[in-house]
């Protein structure tokens, strides 16, 4: 198993940083709210694995997964609810929210071979990597008449 090497440009930074600094409330809400999809990156045997836990969701409805710009984008939303009724009375009760997270794909990274599974409430998705990919084109230059 490998890390993930990223250069600078490549981080994953979080929203605030985007931002301009006249948005403050926005700026300090992201600042101590915590990510509610909790993932782990890394590379083996040729892949980019990426692991997001997801509980209580159903991967065939509340997951998209999608590759923009050398980018893969992971988006899931939960809804749940439970209504019970006996002789004292009646009781509903339901969450729902929706996360996601969106990271920088690794040179190399293939994306029309991307696949996922989901098992135990753990979102499975794997990148195949071809190191040996050129991604340098040389650009011919033409005199101008």
């Amino acid at each position: 198993m490998t890390l993930v090497k990223r250069m600078q440009h490549e981080l994953d930074w979080p929203t605030w940083m985007n931002r301009r600094f006249i948005d403050m409330p926005d700026l300090f809400g992201d600042l101590f709210e915590e990510s509610p999809m909790k993932i782990e990156e890394f590379e083996t045997e040729g892949h980019l694995v990426i692991r997001a836990e997801m509980p209580g969701i159903d991967p065939d409805e509340d997951v998209e997964i999608t590759v923009t710009d050398h980018r893969l984008h992971l988006k899931a939303e939960r809804r749940s609810e439970t209504k019970e009724e006996d002789v004292s009375g009646w009781r509903s009760e339901f969450r729902y929210g929706s996360f996601e997270r969106t990271m920088p794909l690794p040179h190399g990274a293939t994306e029309d071979d991307v696949t996922a599974s989901y098992s135990d409430g753990i979102l499975e998705v794997r990148v195949p990597i071809d190191e040996d990919a050129d991604t340098t084109k040389k650009i011919p230059v033409t005199r101008a008449a």
